[in-house]
């Protein structure tokens, strides 16, 4: 059923929706004291590391970082998008899902015309290949690599003919014959056809020199998919001597190739039973491997592997295989590749690298070598244990003291980059046993010094009254339809815009989507945090404090990461103050995606850990002060003036604010101390505003 799933009812089915209930019913959870625990579904582990807080309605793997409420869950375990979680849980609880009409968003209106655009250049370029005159090049071409009609079109292949616009023509002409639109005049029509090529990167339009041009010609063409199965974006492989070789579509507003990954979306709709994902770098890598029923490759578009197609792999798999050339530029690939993974190596998680033999690249050695070989090659793949202490032996000869100490200072800091836990433990003690060094020793040199150490937090304020030392014990460093999904499970892709089956406000902004930061099995009890972090933590946990707290315009302005969580939060909560954590997580997966409403969890998690359950207002000072040692930077360049006129605009002072305000005075020259000014300074001084508790 088509419309918006009105907010109102989603937080009414939160209220009706045990989280256990709807978690038990999938795991066989156990009651840990006040919470229910279990074997964590989304990685591989032994020891229950699977929290369930009925509470707070609310799950998190302290393995992987996983969390969220039911909604959350249900679309996680169940592999179905928001609306489908939705409707699940309401069929559970006996609430019919309603939907009203959804608004026109020009954004999202826009967007959908760009994945519209994208499907009718697809079926254009696949119809190239079949009817053609010059498409026997095409199709021979592919023939000689091997591949079968059948794989041709499980991975929708087409072909971009010789010519300057030919799509430009095709697309313009499909558009004009389907124009009901009796107010849009053909020349209407044909603009916004070719806004709409060029915003989708498949038409090059030059109008400074009055040029415009088919993007891809002569050239087999990839469709690139997002998980969801909508075309985004293409690549093209040149039939002739034309450089380059390979040629991708531009970034747009659907397309970032440093999230993307070529294969993806058909290697999770595979019914092939695979225990890792293997990540490749080329498109005819992933077809030819395909080809030969190894149903499990992805490749990157053309950039080096990132935290944030890991991240995405992760979700898929709980192994990753890297394969690479074995020639000096595949191991500097490697690591790379390496160096990159490590920072995300949470228990439960592995990383593997494969490298071939020189020349050799996946589409030519399966050919070569056949299915079966090739799996073993990936199944005696190096672990990323061995292939980091290789890369810190090449050279070194771990009989000479020397050698010794130089592998050392190259390994220590490479596994001081994973996440704390047991395989960092693991790494340490194979280095330990390879330098002949005692683990408790090299547990030393990895930690940083004292003064690089990152501060805890510490509830009381600071009573240093110098301005430039506030702050010193911070650390302050959809679902949306195109008329062509697919109607299989498969889980939400976090990279596009809300989903429109969910309501949005129309005055908020969509949030930056950034990879989540997951959390593995603290250490100790006390968990740190960035203070930006630490406010989002209390806020969700403790909703009522948005209504307590002043904020001004410009912290929401501060050039930090995250910031715009928390200005998305404030606004949140100031429009429904009775929220609890489980609605302000339901509300943030369904419209900010996965990635932010697991990173929101992650931090609820922190939370839940560091803080005992207290009423809000015992937050209120915590909490106010970790907004003014934010400011601190803003403030610091504020004129002295702007300075007294923010500790005067504040509805409470507390002894720091006046130790500030003296400090002001002390640094007024005297030459400047008008009796307005003084006038200020004193009233700020005499205040007897109470200190909240």
């Amino acid at each position: 059923m088509a419309g918006l799933i009105p907010q109102r009812f989603i937080d009414d089915l939160l209220d009706r929706v045990d989280i256990v209930d709807v978690i038990g019913a999938r795991l066989e959870l156990r009651k840990t004291g006040k919470n229910h625990s279990a074997r964590c579904p989304f990685h591989d582990e032994k020891t229950p590391s699977f929290s369930v807080n009925p509470e707070k309605q609310f799950y998190y793997c302290f393995g992987c970082g996983v969390g969220g409420n039911a909604i959350g869950f249900v679309m996680d375990y169940d592999h179905v998008d928001f609306p489908q979680a939705v409707e699940s849980l309401g069929a559970l609880v006996g609430m019919e899902v309603p939907r009203e009409a959804q608004q026109n968003n020009p954004q999202d209106k826009r967007r959908k015309a760009l994945y519209d655009i994208l499907e009718q250049a697809k079926r254009f370029y696949q119809q190239q290949l079949r009817q053609h005159k010059t498409a026997h090049q095409a199709v021979d071409y592919l023939k000689q690599r091997g591949l079968s009609g059948e794989i041709a079109g499980n991975f929708e292949i087409g072909y971009a003919p010789p010519g300057w616009d030919n799509l430009l023509l095709a697309i313009t002409e499909s558009r004009l014959q389907h124009n009901d639109d009796e107010i849009k005049s053909n020349d209407t029509v044909e603009d916004e056809t070719i806004a709409l090529l060029t915003d989708s990167g498949l038409l090059v339009n030059r109008e400074e020199e009055n040029k415009r041009y088919d993007r891809f010609r002569e050239r087999i063409i990839f469709p690139i998919r997002d998980t969801r199965g909508r075309t985004i974006a293409f690549g093209g492989r040149v039939l002739g001597d034309d450089k380059p070789k390979y040629l991708n579509s531009p970034e747009t507003t659907v397309f970032h190739k440093g999230r993307e990954l070529y294969g993806l979306y058909e290697a999770n709709r595979s019914r092939q039973s695979t225990t890792n994902l293997l990540v490749v770098e080329g498109y005819m890598d992933v077809v030819a491997l395909a080809q030969h029923e190894i149903e499990n490759a992805v490749a990157t578009l053309g950039t080096a592997v990132s935290q944030a197609h890991l991240e995405k792999l992760f979700r898929y798999t709980s192994e990753v295989v890297f394969c690479f050339d074995g020639d000096k530029a595949g191991r500097q690939a490697g690591k790379r590749a390496l160096e990159t993974s490590l920072p995300l190596m949470t228990d439960g998680r592995s990383a593997k690298f494969l490298f071939l033999d020189e020349g050799e690249d996946p589409d030519t050695l399966v050919r070569k070598i056949g299915n079966e070989r090739f799996r073993h090659l990936i199944s005696n793949s190096t672990p990323l244990s061995a292939f980091l202490f290789s890369l810190c032996e090449e050279g070194l000869d771990l009989t000479l003291a020397d050698d010794c100490a130089r592998f050392a200072t190259l390994a220590a800091p490479m596994i001081n980059q994973l996440p704390a836990g047991i395989f960092r433990q693991l790494l340490l003690d194979q280095l330990a046993k390879k330098t002949g060094l005692a683990t408790d020793t090299l547990t030393g040199l990895l930690a940083p010094p004292d003064s690089e150490a990152t501060a805890q937090w510490n509830e009381a304020s600071p009573d240093n009254g110098n301005y430039e030392d506030y702050g010193h014990d911070y650390d302050g460093s959809n679902y949306e339809s195109t008329g062509h999904e697919n109607t299989e499970h498969y889980p939400a892709d976090d990279n596009y815009p809300p989903a429109e089956d969910y309501e949005q406000p129309a005055d908020e902004a969509q949030l930056s989507s950034k990879a989540p930061k997951k959390h593995s099995a603290p250490a100790q009890k006390e968990l740190q945090l960035q203070p930006l972090h630490w406010l989002i933590a209390l806020l969700i946990n403790h909703p009522s404090l948005a209504q307590k707290l002043e904020h001004s315009e410009a912290l929401l302005k501060l050039e930090l990461a995250d910031i715009e969580i928390l200005q998305g939060l404030f606004t949140l909560l100031e429009k429904n103050p009775d929220y609890t954590l489980n609605h302000i997580l339901g509300y943030w997966r369904g419209v900010h995606g996965q990635e932010q409403g697991e990173m929101l969890a992650g931090i609820a998690a922190n939370d839940l850990v560091n803080i005992p359950s207290q009423a809000a207002e015992s937050y209120v000072k915590q909490a106010q002060d970790i907004i003014d040692s934010l400011l601190l930077t803003v403030i610091s360049e504020q004129t002295i003036e702007q300075r007294i006129a923010y500790l005067s605009a504040k509805s409470q002072l507390d002894d720091h604010d006046r130790n500030t305000a003296f400090a002001i005075w002390l640094e007024l020259p005297a030459a400047e101390r008008s009796p307005e000014l003084i006038n200020k300074i004193k009233q700020l001084l005499e205040r007897k505003d109470e200190t909240p508790k």
